[in-house]
């Protein structure tokens, strides 16, 4: 089983990577390559830093948003975006501007505004992932989280998952053979291998 971890020059590439290694991942290629990622039994799309950026970064590679969506959209490949690499599943952000996500999950990325000044942005640390709805992906417990933004779904049938800072925000959200997680699965220990051995086990 080969994953492609696309490769776009967002920040969390390696240690994603080793961590799908250590989750029992035998073939993981990190790629720019549309081919490879056409073929691809399994897609992950990382993702540090602002929305745009990562947006541009990820466009910017020829022909593989176009493989990616092909891949997940037609064939039903199995798909896992981790924080950025989630919220870039919306149909737009507005982190420095407002710019277009893939749209394969209906919502928008916006600027976190907890309801108690007190509490800081951004959401940074370890916190509660409460399923929201029974997914063979997700599960209860705790993981490291590190964002400004969150993503805010159209739909709340797509809700996976929530966590509190200042109020409810998302922690994974998806639909048919899509997920998407806000914490970061390699920096959250025991939970996040568990997550992502869950993924690599996973047939929708």
């Amino acid at each position: 089983m080969t994953i492609a971890l696309i490769d776009y020059g967002a920040g969390n590439l390696h240690s994603v990577h080793n961590a799908l290694v250590k989750a029992g991942a035998r073939d993981v290629a990190v790629t720019a390559d549309p081919d490879m990622v056409a073929g691809a039994d399994r897609i992950v799309l990382p993702g540090v830093g602002a929305f745009r950026a990562c947006r541009d970064g990820l466009y910017g590679l020829s022909g593989v948003v176009e493989a990616m969506t092909d891949a997940v959209q037609r064939r039903g490949v199995p798909f896992l975006g981790v924080c950025v690499g989630m919220q870039l599943l919306a149909d737009t952000g507005e982190e420095f501007g407002r710019h277009a996500g893939l749209g394969w999950i209906p919502g928008t990325v916006r600027l976190i505004e907890p309801a108690d000044p007190a509490i800081k942005v951004p959401h940074m640390g370890w916190n509660d992932v409460t399923p929201a709805t029974p997914h063979p992906l997700i599960e209860a417990g705790e993981a490291y989280f590190l964002h400004s933004y969150h993503f805010v779904a159209a739909n709340p049938a797509d809700v996976l998952a929530t966590t509190d800072h200042g109020g409810p925000i998302i922690a994974a959200v998806g639909r048919d053979t899509v997920v998407g997680v806000q914490f970061h699965p390699e920096k959250s220990q025991l939970y996040g291998l568990a997550l992502l051995s869950r993924f690599l086990d996973w047939k929708p």
